[in-house]
């Protein structure tokens, strides 16, 4: 099929070429036609005596039936409990007074069924001729969820790992420290769960929460599918009908405000090579609101694609990042406006002034023809291959009576559509583009980018989850030498450690239900013997002799000399900060900051191959807590940061036998020291390099 589909893309490109010649039609598209009408496919619904609205979209093309039920939640604080409302969702799937999750999973796939519960809600679908199975399934976990314990320890597990596996995701944080920016830590939008808060979470807290908001008199229930409405209406009678209602309070809250003038809000990201942008601020845009249509144009002109302003400029253009990219969310209750890059750090500023550029020129200049029917043709694209799902019709629904928009709203949207001018598109950049009043939230290094960002805004500096950030000075009596020999008196003081000649430490962790076992071995004469096992077997081996080292993976062997061979050298020292000055490392004090609670000394090195790290030292305990460096392995920059612990005493020397790493794969890996032998005599063979 390769050896096809190859020529058949260039024979293609000829013939293109040889009908348009070089995309001249590219450039003189046709002119748009009227627009067409729309015949949305009927939808019924209506009104249970439990205040519960029953939707009904009605196709036979396949044999099957979705029964949706969706809650509109009030709004409310979860506080030290962030993260509530997802996991009592996620436990209603896991077991009811009459079935076990086991259960429950069994008599799903024996009906070839799905079901899904969230802290909004339940969906299941199945075969049609399966619907009651369905209805008796969904309506047990609705009625008689039993959040047992055992279920509720698993995903809290769950969570927490993935928080963990989360943090160190430049992304992950930008979100974070975003949504804080925009909405505030006193809105519900605001709120960011962390390991601590759903520490806080308990199986009987998602039980309240259920009891709380699962009331039919804030819910819709859509069906969609092979069904008649007679039939629906007996078995919503059936299955929903003594669902009893509570009425609930409706909290108000502040509204977000965009602030006074922008601000930088400065995330540091040790070693990171790039920084996460994003450009945002809270909007006021509701679903069916006049701007509605005309807004979501202007968005697509500016960032809603490779055809966007954004990525033309700062990505074809400037060659900045692989994708510039703006977003303009609608909401009941507050929407917002997002721009969004990843780019190199010494151009982090370039780009934001081009970011400012593209926001003026779209408020003062109307876009081209070219540009709007672009965006149009794009919508009206979108608009129509979303028509050839069912659930489009009910969501459709849903929002018409949510909103309260007209009947024939969506009937008249590719009307609406083709009727927006490019007068209308300045005149909405000019309300919802505010670049004056935007936070510009930055995920990066602080050393290399913060300076820099002055120009745009006072920057501050905040933690991964939007709280500012704890930076203490480290006073004017403390070098950065000082804190490295205090850590070294720490351990043991450079006398003892001084009399060591060998070192042979084991530790072993488990990667995606594997074991993995490491082995590493040095002497004092700075050489260095790397084994690497997974479920028994080696997977990597490395030797360093003092000069050249020999790197063996999966039964590839190679011998590397000279620059190549030096990244082994600080590696191979058993206790290299005793080294640092001796290597002429260039070690800076940056201050104190916090590392799992404990006040921390921050020490940035830059090793003489250009190899940047920053360590953490505790205040008090003086030992190292933190280590974030980077190196680039096969042409790929890797930001790797290891976290250590359980400091044990082994021949008078103290040893973290705990290390935490990401970075250098897609989850953390925890590794555990099983075995520490100090002066055992290792033999001269181990680090031979046999070529």
């Amino acid at each position: 099929m390769k050896n096809i589909i190859a020529p058949l893309i260039v024979l293609l490109a000829c013939m293109s070429t040889a009908l348009f010649g070089q995309e001249t039609f590219r450039e003189n598209p046709p002119e748009p036609g009227p627009a067409p009408e729309i015949q949305l496919a009927d939808y019924e619904s209506f009104m249970m005596d439990n205040g519960m609205r029953v939707i009904v979209v009605t196709n036979n093309k396949l044999p099957r039936v979705s029964y949706q039920l969706s809650l509109n939640v009030p709004l409310h604080m979860e506080g030290d409990e962030a993260g509530l409302s997802s996991m009592a969702g996620q436990m209603l799937r896991n077991g009811t007074t009459n079935r076990t999750k086991a259960q429950l999973d069994k008599e799903i796939d024996f009906i070839g069924a799905s079901l899904s519960s969230s802290g909004q809600g339940l969906f299941g679908s199945s075969l049609t001729k399966h619907e009651d199975k369905l209805l008796e399934l969904m309506t047990d976990v609705l009625y008689n969820p039993s959040f047992p314990e055992d279920e509720f320890d698993k995903l809290q597990t769950q969570t927490k790992s993935g928080i963990t596996a989360s943090k160190d995701s430049p992304d992950f944080i930008a979100s974070n420290v975003s949504r804080v920016m925009v909405y505030g830590q006193d809105h519900p939008y605001g709120e960011v769960e962390s390991e601590e808060t759903i520490e806080n979470i308990t199986a009987e807290k998602c039980r309240a929460y259920y009891t709380t908001y699962f009331k039919p008199n804030i819910a819709t229930l859509v069906v969609v599918g092979d069904v008649s409405m007679a039939k629906v209406k007996r078995n919503v009678k059936k299955y929903f009908g003594d669902w009893e209602p509570e009425e609930m309070e409706e909290p108000s809250f502040p509204k977000p405000q965009p602030p006074a003038s922008t601000q930088v809000d400065f995330v540091d990201k040790k070693g990171a090579v790039q920084s996460v942008v994003n450009i945002t601020y809270p909007v006021y845009l509701k679903p069916g609101d006049d701007d509605f249509i005309a807004a979501n144009v202007m968005n697509s002109i500016l960032g809603g694609g490779s055809n966007g302003r954004l990525f033309k400029n700062i990505r074809e253009d400037k060659g900045y990042t692989y994708g510039a990219y703006a977003s303009l969310s609608t909401d009941e209750e507050v929407g917002r406006f997002n721009a969004s890059a990843s780019v190199r750090n010494e151009v982090t500023d370039s780009a934001l002034v081009e970011f400012m550029y593209e926001f003026a020129r779209l408020r003062t200049k109307p876009v081209s023809e070219r540009e709007l029917m672009l965006a149009r043709n794009n919508l009206a694209g979108s608009f129509a291959r979303s028509l050839e799902s069912p659930q489009t019709i009910a969501r459709f629904a849903i929002n018409t009576y949510r909103y309260d928009l007209p009947e024939d709203y969506y009937a008249n949207y590719l009307k609406r559509l083709s009727a927006v001018s490019t007068y209308e598109v300045m005149e909405v950049a000019k309300k919802y583009i505010k670049p004056d009043q935007a936070h510009i939230v930055v995920v990066g290094s602080k050393s290399e980018v913060a300076e820099k960002m002055e120009q745009f805004g006072e920057v501050k500096f905040f933690d991964m989850f939007g709280n500012p950030a704890k930076t203490k000075t480290a006073g004017a009596d403390v070098t950065a030498q000082q804190v490295i020999d205090n850590y070294l008196s720490a351990i043991g003081g450079k006398d003892k450690l001084m009399q060591v000649e060998d070192l042979t430490v084991r530790m072993s962790t488990t990667v995606q239900g594997m074991s993995m076992e490491v082995t590493n071995q040095q002497v004092a004469d700075g050489k260095l013997a790397v084994d690497v096992k997974m479920n028994g077997n080696s997977m990597q081996n490395i030797v360093y002799d003092g000069e050249k080292a020999k790197v063996s993976q999966m039964g590839n062997s190679q011998v590397v000399e000279g620059e190549q061979a030096d990244a082994y050298k600080a590696q191979a020292k058993m206790f290299p900060e005793m080294y640092y000055a001796d290597m002429g490392a260039e070690m800076n004090l940056e201050g104190i900051e916090a590392v799992d609670g404990a006040d921390a000394y921050v020490v940035n090195i830059i090793m003489p191959g250009g190899q940047n790290k920053t360590e953490y030292y505790g205040v008090e305990s003086g030992l190292k807590l933190k280590e974030v460096a980077t190196q680039t392995v096969q042409g790929q920059t890797i930001t790797q940061t290891s976290v250590f612990g359980d400091y044990q005493k082994v021949d008078g020397i103290l040893f973290p036998f705990s290390m935490e790493s990401s970075g250098a794969m897609p989850f953390p890996v925890n590794f555990k020291t099983e075995e520490i032998k100090v002066n055992t005599g290792i033999p001269d063979t181990t680090f031979v390099i046999e070529e």
